[in-house]
């Protein structure tokens, strides 16, 4: 079995105004993360800024400062919240780091001494926010593709990659390896948009912007977005550099997770230049959906003319850190685009943390008080009923395993509350308060002790994807908390004589109509 795994997320543009969506794809690289650490694998998780480029030198010159003093209280910020939401991440790169720098300019003249990269001139139409060039073919109703904003035309000397070069290569690599890039709908989109269509070489290098990485062999080019950005995911592990040891370790990639918009970038380019560089391809992309206002991308801008808090430092605050990352991960379905408003956020808290995995852990702490004096035993005796319990729980965490080896914590996440489901339901079916009118405590222990054991083998898995509650309640059974999944990986671990104690309610139930009103206050 393999023991490392390196994940990452795209560098993200350096703003102070970061909504849930652009931390949909951080909490769920975490939870990769965080599910692989516990699984005994060593875990390389990226995560960081993509700080050059004209944008950024246009919004430093505005405010009158150079662009490392306008960025380092938005880094902050960014890294604050990534805190806030507990991201494990072992590395945050900046394109402004020294050592990231140094590979990138060493990548630049690798590729141009090997006939990859050439000097020519650029004459086309080119998206400033978006920082990309786009033929006039691609343009809808006369805008940027993907931002719908006005494009304007530009010339100027620059350096070029060969991309047309590897136009077959792009395709053969689809063909043979069809997991390569997910969700399929995301192949079927690169091969009818971009490669069908022929791919253009990639124009590298700019000489009207100097925010930058220069061309240290030609100094009045910067070295245009994808080969400076892209490349993170080597820098980050001492590519070219002389500690090296991460490089070698953890790539290639197993998972580079990316929202859909910037999936060309990463299943097109930057297999391109990693075939150039004749490095090993990422294991897979995979192209993740959008969090959803209404019809279109939540932004931050729709979502406060409509009254909706989309900062996820205000709904940490008022319901928790689990409750965000829960709705994130459970709630959209990982691949697709998913809805969100806060009637929906406040009911997924209620149904879930409150009702469906809160509940379950206070009945069942507060009934061995209640039956069993709070004193629980081993299982004995157990009946049929007992082993098909069993044996749906830990069928229910074999599949927890088989979706995050398939890149799927939605499904993953979705499996752990349905053993907590069939919990409830198997209380439902044994009537513990029955078997004390008829004094059976001894069916009573069995009972509860193998609910106990069931919750918790359920909630290790938990411990992947919400951070905060799922760590605490293991001292209700007075057991420590655990590091890896094996701590509590099949029945049997209670002892006897196990104090149980019901401890404080995890998640209080949420009156919707009032959070809903509090919450409209606040947008």
């Amino acid at each position: 079995m393999q023991n490392t795994f390196y994940i990452t997320t795209p560098i993200y543009y350096p703003s102070n105004k970061l909504t849930l969506g652009n931390c949909y794809t951080t909490i769920l690289c975490d939870s990769l993360a965080r599910f692989n650490r516990m699984a005994g694998k060593e875990v390389f998780y990226l995560t960081g800024t993509d700080e050059h480029g004209q944008k950024i030198q246009k919004i430093a010159e505005e405010n009158g400062v150079d662009e490392l003093s306008y960025l380092q209280p938005v880094i902050d910020d960014t890294k604050n919240l990534w805190k806030l939401l507990d991201i494990s991440y072992n590395k945050f790169i900046r394109t402004t780091d020294d050592y990231h720098v140094k590979t990138v300019q060493k990548i630049f003249k690798k590729l141009y001494d090997s006939g990859y990269i050439y000097k020519s001139k650029y004459k086309g139409l080119y998206c400033t926010p978006c920082e990309s060039f786009w033929t006039e073919e691609q343009l809808v109703n006369g805008n940027c593709p993907d931002c719908g904003r006005p494009v304007e035309p530009m010339e100027e000397e620059a350096y070029f990659f060969r991309l047309s070069d590897f136009q077959d290569k792009i395709l053969k690599l689809y063909q043979d390896n069809p997991n390569f890039l997910r969700p399929r709908s995301r192949v079927n989109e690169m091969i009818n948009n971009f490669i069908k269509p022929g791919l253009k070489d990639l124009c590298v290098s700019r000489t009207s912007v100097k925010w930058g990485i220069p061309v240290d062999f030609d100094s009045k080019h910067t070295i245009y977005v994808w080969i400076d950005a892209l490349p993170n995911y080597l820098s980050a592990l001492g590519y070219l550099g002389e500690e090296d040891a991460d490089f070698k370790k953890f790539w290639p990639c197993d998972v580079h997770v990316v929202g859909k918009e910037i999936v060309r970038f990463h299943a097109i380019i930057w297999p391109a230049i990693l075939m150039a560089l004749d490095l090993p391809l990422p294991k897979q992309i995979f192209g993740h959906g959008w969090l959803l206002f209404g019809n279109d991308k939540l932004s931050k801008s729709k979502a406060v003319a409509s009254k909706e808090v989309v900062d996820p430092r205000v709904l940490v605050a008022r319901y928790g850190v689990d409750a965000v990352r829960m709705f994130l991960i459970k709630e959209i379905i990982f691949g697709q685009d998913g809805p969100y408003n806060q009637e929906l956020f406040l009911n997924s808290y209620n149904t879930n943390l409150s009702n469906e995995y809160g509940n379950l852990v206070s009945r069942t702490c507060g009934m061995v008080q209640k039956y069993l004096g709070g004193v629980l035993n081993k299982a004995e005796n157990l009946t049929q009923q007992d082993q098909q319990f069993k044996a749906y729980i830990m069928d229910c965490r074999a599949q927890v395993f088989a979706c995050m080896d398939d890149i799927n914590p939605t499904g993953a996440i979705n499996k752990i509350f349905e053993m907590f489901s069939r919990c409830n339901k198997f209380i439902d079916e044994t009537t513990p308060w029955t078997l004390f009118k008829e004094n059976n405590l001894s069916r009573i222990n069995t009972v509860l002790c193998l609910i106990s054991e069931a919750l918790l083998i359920a909630n290790t898995l938990l411990c992947a994807f919400l951070t905060d509650k799922p760590k605490t309640i293991y001292a209700n059974w007075n057991l420590s908390a655990p590091t890896l999944f094996d701590d509590y990986k099949d029945f049997g671990f209670i002892k006897n004589n196990t104090s149980v104690t019901k401890g404080e309610n995890l998640y209080q139930r949420l009156d919707i109509n009032k959070e809903m009103q509090e919450l409209y206050d606040l947008a």
